[in-house]
């Protein structure tokens, strides 16, 4: 191998994997569901062996290797010799078990908790923003509920909505605790905690303070959970709607990465289903003005992380490890639990913030646009992003760099109300400058996609020379924590991949011991954004799945995009090298530093509370 080739020495993966688990080597038992002979693994739970066998068991608080804690009750099932009904989602199967799912006896055991849940619960379904995609809703129209007997006191909490990114409604919270469990388990945030007792009782933070006022990462993950309405995004449609509607407003829209392949799912088409054509066409048929790509400034962040990288290796520009920071949920992690660490963070703003920036400044001057009159939507993965848009560090002073933030399922509602049919539209183009994209900067919608792009574009800055694509298989997947040594021109660096703050907490206590890394990928989701919780949630009768084992089909549609691409490196972008060209300068030049960096504000693991320290 020539010397100065790139190479990579892959490190064991560790750390959670949200999205699968390693294959365990269980003695195989023979048992019966519903007459049906069924051979699965020792220990496994009834539910989950029924379902891969194509019997399906209702449930509510189940979810995936997250929240097996059979609480709801709906998952209820007759065993042979047990006097009581037994909940399927922890009850495990053993050899000669005999399970029957739809006896007289279930079905009305299952009717009456739902039943008992519809009778606490506000059911203003036609307006409601899960309307036909709610797991509650879907259940009762399953089971064939149509009177509900149970009367009496019901719930009657006012809504959470101070914050710019999630509302709460506990009218509709059906307490089985799929929030608490992913923010407790996977995020390792612990927002979320039973409240008060009995017929009070109510899953929230402390003291039922609003989201704002405590150590809440913004990720949207409790959103993807919740199996109703209870925690949803907060919307900003009719805004941009407004916005659409005024003749003084030039409305500039930009989609990320990840949004190309999943907003296909919310029309019925496979998971991983790569639409951007589609994304195109909707979006000039809804009215904006110009429609283009984050991918474009993810190219530009590339830029200048890298630059800022080879700085840091040279001892200049700050310390090692060099953090990512174009997850503002991990960004904001850090900030509350390891502000220690705020000078390792990249000083890049996101790619969205970035497109921000130079749409109004570089864009609005080639096109001689005023840029106050300029609005500029985002269509994210995610809800951390709304709450990104909202720091006062994103903006000039005169105008903010994003106006509005939709997610994923509300560009898909925007889409339905304006009548498009999705799956008819034609495929059509990104329009340029800010249109024109690699594919290393498509792939950072995947966990590991940001070091990848990152790298080979390092490679080509400190060689002098071209190498070609290099495809980092070691960095793909769906390990918690990912680690590899690379070597750039003699230099050996290690670098780590984490995806959903938790697995960021095991990356960070082993720097916290004095465990050396060069650079650290960390996404607040599992599974990078195309895990976002802003992304399609799959509720209905017709897609509904009870884990969260899609999101390696979404990343690898990505993947397949970056192989489509004439263009495969960020530096190699002719967009990118014009902007630097005509506008920019250089990487990290005065003009870069000014509208492409930013700074992050320690927030402390308690920021609404006045804690006495102990004397």
């Amino acid at each position: 191998m020539p010397a100065d080739k790139l190479t990579f020495e892959p490190v064991s993966p560790v750390g959670r994997e949200e999205d699968a688990t390693r294959p365990v080597a269980r003695k195989k038992v023979r048992f019966w569901i519903d007459g049906r002979e069924v051979v699965a693994e020792e220990g496994i739970s009834v539910l989950e062996a029924a379902h891969r066998v194509g019997i399906e068991i209702p449930s509510l608080c189940y979810l995936k290797n997250i929240n097996e804690i059979g609480a709801c009750r709906v998952c209820m099932v007759e065993i042979e010799g047990s006097k009581n009904l037994q909940a399927a989602c922890v009850y495990p199967v053993s050899a000669g078990l005999k399970v029957r799912t739809s006896t007289p006896r279930v079905l009305r055991a299952r009717r009456t908790v739902v039943e008992l849940l519809l009778s606490d619960h506000h059911r203003e379904c036609t307006n409601c923003i899960r309307n036909l995609n709610c797991e509650l809703q879907h259940l009762a129209d399953t089971l064939g509920i149509r009177n509900i007997r149970f009367t009496g006191e019901t719930s009657n909490y006012p809504i959470f909505n101070k914050n710019p990114f999630i509302v709460r409604d506990y009218n509709k919270c059906i307490k089985c605790r799929r929030c608490e469990a992913i923010c407790s388990k996977v995020q390792e945030v612990h927002v979320y905690s039973a409240q008060n007792r009995g017929f009070n009782t109510v899953i929230a933070p402390s003291f039922m303070k609003d989201l704002a006022e405590v150590a809440c990462i913004t990720c949207g993950q409790c959103v993807i959970a919740c199996p109703t309405a209870s925690l949803v995004e907060k919307e900003c449609i009719d805004e941009v709607w407004q916005a659409l509607a005024d003749p003084d407003k030039y409305v500039v829209v930009q989609t990320a990465p990840s949004i190309q392949v999943t907003l296909g799912e919310v029309f019925g088409l496979p998971v991983g289903t790569v639409v951007t054509g589609k994304l195109v066409a909707s979006l000039r048929r809804l009215g904006f003005d110009r429609v283009f790509a984050t991918d474009f400034t993810a190219d530009l962040t590339i830029m200048e992380e890298a630059h800022e990288l080879l700085e840091r290796l040279e001892g200049r520009g700050g310390p090692l490890p060099l953090l990512s920071s174009c997850s503002p949920g991990w960004i904001k992690f850090c900030e509350h639990f390891y502000p220690e660490f705020i000078p390792n963070l990249s000083t890049c703003k996101s790619p969205h913030e970035m497109f921000g920036a130079i749409t109004k400044t570089y864009f609005a001057q080639k096109e001689g646009l005023d840029p106050k009159k300029i609005v500029v939507v985002a269509v994210m993965p995610c809800t951390a992003k709304k709450f990104e848009a909202s720091r006062p560090e994103m903006g000039s002073g005169e105008w903010k760099d994003v106006d509005f933030v939709l997610t994923t399922r509300e560009l898909a509602r925007m889409i339905r109300q304006a009548g498009l049919n999705f799956r008819q539209l034609p495929d059509e183009e990104y329009d340029t400058p800010l249109g024109i994209a690699s594919g290393a900067g498509t792939i950072f919608g995947a966990t590991g996609g940001v070091v990848e792009a990152a790298v080979r574009t390092a490679y080509a800055l400190t060689h002098g020379r071209e190498m070609g694509v290099i495809d980092f298989e070691e960095f793909r997947g769906i390990s918690g924590v990912k680690e590899a040594w690379v070597e750039l021109k003699g230099r050996r660096i290690k670098v780590a991949i984490a995806h959903g703050t938790g697995n960021a907490r095991k990356v960070l206590d082993r720097m916290k011991a004095g465990e050396p890394f060069d650079y650290v990928e960390i996404m607040a989701c599992p599974g990078g954004c195309v895990g976002g919780g802003g992304q399609p949630i799959f509720g209905s009768r017709d897609h509904k799945e009870i884990s969260l084992d899609y999101r390696h089909n979404r990343a690898d549609a990505l993947y397949r995009i970056d192989y489509s691409r004439r263009i495969r490196l960020s530096h190699e972008n002719p967009a990118v090298q014009k902007i630097y060209a005509e506008f920019l300068g250089a990487p990290l030049s005065e003009t870069a530093n000014k509208l492409l960096h930013t700074h992050y504000t320690p927030r402390g693991p308690l920021p609404g509370y006045a804690v006495n320290p102990v004397q």
